[in-house]
């Protein structure tokens, strides 16, 4: 069965997106510790790749990768508030999936602490 909020099309889809988007950031940023400091970190972090990267493509590997943070981390929220909607007794696969996503956010931070090192040292 189709979902009742799918059928928008043209210019009010967009439109719809693009708050249900902005909705999704402020709920992060409200409710998620590490989103916020992610936000802080990407505020300092844009500014000095736009400096000290030599050229477009290392300017664009080093903001990519502190965005892709970001990205993962919004990711691993969502899978956070799916588990804990569906139930708040500890589980296996619960405890499984929250952990996957902490170990993607992990992985994606250690992405840029690397980009960042090749490219400045």
């Amino acid at each position: 069965m189709e979902s009742p909020f799918k059928g928008k099309t043209g210019l009010r889809r967009v439109l719809n997106a693009a708050r249900y988007s902005m909705d999704g950031l402020r709920a992060a940023y409200r409710h998620e510790d590490a989103f916020r400091q992610e936000i802080w970190l990407t505020l300092v972090a844009v500014p000095l790749a736009l400096w000290l990267g030599e050229g477009a493509i290392e300017r664009a590997l080093m903001i990519g990768s502190v965005l892709l943070v970001l990205v993962v981390e919004l990711l691993n929220s969502a899978v956070e508030a799916t588990v804990d909607r569906v139930s708040l007794e500890r589980h296996e696969l619960a405890k499984r999936a929250k952990d996957v996503g902490s170990a993607a956010v992990l992985v994606a931070l250690l992405n840029a602490a690397v980009v960042w090192g090749l490219l400045l040292f």
